[in-house]
């Protein structure tokens, strides 16, 4: 039977999410300076166990990570987006997104983390596929049903067991099966989503977004962007409104918005100082922006998130 993603809204999970988020490089341990060749996988009960079966927000910085439930449910928070579901179910995570997970006890599955680097460098097409995969965080539904669905879960097994066991050329193996792994969770994600999305449309689109990712601050229109893409102002706009749901332009303004809400929640900076790092010249152009956006004042947002900090430190609240 086909499962399916319960959204719980903005606050449902993971009030803490407004406190500052610690980085680490696997939950839990110092953030090290992890190599281009990081590939980690482990089962979701191996770290979650001794936690209670909750894992308190926090960020990792240049590491992309692929959640598999098999079995079980999770109450997930990924940046702003809050939810649960049931098992078999994917959760993508890119890189600096914070998140925070609550498994039921006995959870079954796998968290794989690997360095976005090694995947992307000196390989055009492997960047346009980490890009696209990992454009946004994600929760995807699977059917047990669906052969694509049990052939992720395949892969991220047999990942597994390579890296468990560590045969001759398994470093090899490991990166063939989780290149594979994301190829498959891109497909999955662009057909889950919007149905029917071409694979170019989706490529298109996250190459945008790590282009966003770079100059959001920069205020840029989307003529810049389709230009130093390579297509047309609709043709990238087509591409936004089929793979994410929207305008380009309605894109670059979502991402300008989210980064100032946790620099607001996360930084105990005064506004102004928020507004100019975030490339606004004008403090009350920032005020009106994020007024409009938000239905609040930035210092409203700002008390708010304060005093859900003081009264709640639940790592993903259901």
């Amino acid at each position: 039977m086909e499962k399916s993603i319960k959204k719980k809204g903005r606050d449902a999970a993971g009030d803490d999410m407004t406190r500052a988020a610690p980085a680490f490089s696997l939950y839990g341990e110092t953030p090290a300076s992890h190599d281009d060749d990081f590939v980690h996988i482990e089962e979701i009960a191996a770290r979650s166990q001794r936690y209670d079966w909750e894992i308190g927000r926090h960020v990792h910085h240049g590491l992309c990570q692929i959640l598999m439930l098999s079995a079980g449910e999770v109450a997930y928070r990924l940046d702003e987006d809050a939810g649960s579901s049931e098992g078999p179910c994917a959760l993508v995570v890119p890189p600096a997104t914070v998140h925070a997970f609550r498994f039921t006890p006995g959870a079954v599955g796998h968290v794989l983390t690997f360095a976005e680097s090694r995947f992307v460098h000196g390989a055009p097409e492997r960047r346009a596929l980490v890009e696209t995969t990992f454009a946004r965080p994600a929760a995807l539904a699977l059917d047990s049903a669906d052969p694509a669905a049990a052939r992720l879960a395949r892969l991220i097994g047999e990942i597994a067991v390579e890296f468990r066991e560590r045969g001759a050329g398994w470093t090899t193996a490991v990166e063939g099966l989780t290149a594979a792994a994301v190829a498959l969770t891109a497909r999955l994600l662009a057909l889950g989503s919007r149905g029917q999305t071409r694979g170019r449309e989706a490529e298109l689109y996250g190459r945008f977004r790590a282009l966003l990712e770079a100059a959001y601050a920069e205020h840029r229109p989307v003529g810049w962007y389709a230009s130093a893409l390579g297509v047309s102002e609709s043709r990238l706009d087509r591409a936004s409104r089929a793979v994410a749901g929207k305008s380009a332009h309605a894109a670059t303004q979502d991402r300008l918005m989210l980064e100032a809400r946790r620099r607001l929640a996360y930084i105990a900076a005064p506004a102004t100082k928020i507004a100019y790092e975030l490339g606004f010249a004008d403090a009350a152009y920032f005020w009106r922006f994020f007024r409009r956006r938000a239905g609040v004042t930035p210092a409203e947002f700002r008390r708010e998130a304060r005093r859900r900090a003081v009264e709640g430190d639940g790592a993903a609240r259901v």
